[in-house]
């Protein structure tokens, strides 16, 4: 399957316009503005990560390997975790 019919695990928020996110995806504009990279792409990593690993060690991870705050981090995790749970 190649990068463009890739099906991701769990989806970025679309918000209308006016909308305001809520919850952890509150945090995402904030996400993308502070590390460069589209929200997308940290749910990515994070929804393969937890696989294997626990919601502390994916957030010490997100942390320790790409900087990342440990609100804006715990965001991410808890947000894709709540998705692997509907």
């Amino acid at each position: 399957m190649d990068a463009m019919t890739e099906q991701h695990r769990v989806t970025a928020p679309t918000p209308s316009p006016g909308e305001k996110l809520k919850g952890p995806a509150s945090y995402f504009p904030s996400i993308e503005k502070t590390y460069g990279r589209p929200v997308q792409e940290w749910l990515d990593l994070v929804a393969d990560r937890l696989d294997s690993q626990r919601h502390m060690e994916v957030v010490d991870w997100l942390k320790s390997e790409h900087g990342m705050g440990h609100g804006h981090a715990n965001a991410i995790v808890a947000y894709v975790k709540a998705k692997f749970a509907d």
